[in-house]
């Protein structure tokens, strides 16, 4: 089997998985009808075993496929959700190679959420609100860590996110006021998510590498 063969079958691996996850709701956004799924846990960890680029391609292909089939309005919110999960991938992909030091771009996405987010006149009033995402710059350097990167990678999501979302929707004060002890759990079980989810697939990976089936070159890195 080629590389490139061996590629397109993680790919669809992944966004199939992925898929799946996506269809299983976690909790809701607030200000919206859209959903938090299990495929928050999944995606942002795809980025590492399948390289930054295939795992955003993945991310994404899953999250069209998901309203092309089940044939949702596409409203702001719905628009909005679609790219937080791009930019975790990206993080969390990024600073799981062997080339993180290299990455340190990746840090202007939190910084540039925490500016817009202050420069809106509500973010103003509430711009505590936007320390959250001073954390995947913490995260950063402690990036060899897992549960660092997991949190790194769902505080940027949120970062996007909340960012686009004060503009979107104009929330008052006090609903972001109020978002804060949700946030610090939610994030929290996100991260442990991620991070199980990265365990758990690095060790199916193994027991395929055990039996001689070819792995891309990213995920050979991973597991050792």
């Amino acid at each position: 089997m080629t590389a490139k063969n061996t590629k397109i079958i993680f790919l669809l691996a992944f966004s199939i998985v992925g898929f799946i996850f996506l269809q299983i709701p976690f909790s809701k956004l607030v200000g919206s009808n859209v959903s938090f799924t299990l495929f928050d846990f999944f995606g942002p960890m795809a980025g590492a075993f399948l390289g930054p680029a295939l795992g955003i391609i993945s991310v994404f292909t899953v999250e069209i496929s998901n309203l092309i089939l089940n044939q949702t309005p596409l409203s702001t919110g719905v628009v909005i959700r679609l790219f937080p999960m791009l930019f975790a991938v990206a993080y969390f992909g990024l600073l799981s190679g062997k080339k993180s030091e290299n990455n340190k771009w990746i840090l202007i996405v939190p910084i540039i959420a925490i500016a817009l987010f202050i420069a809106h006149p509500i973010g103003r009033t509430v711009w505590y609100y936007s320390l959250f995402w001073t954390i995947p710059i913490f995260a950063y350097f402690k990036k060899d860590w897992l549960l660092a990167r997991s949190l790194g990678a769902t505080f940027t999501a949120h970062a996007v996110g909340g960012a686009a979302w004060i503009w979107a929707f104009n929330l008052p004060a006090s609903v972001w006021q109020g978002l804060i002890p949700i946030v610090i759990q939610e994030r929290l079980i996100f991260a442990l998510g991620i991070a199980g989810s990265y365990l758990i697939t690095r060790k199916i990976l193994r027991f395929l590498a055990s039996k001689s089936f070819p792995l891309p070159a990213t995920s050979k890195v991973l597991i050792g």
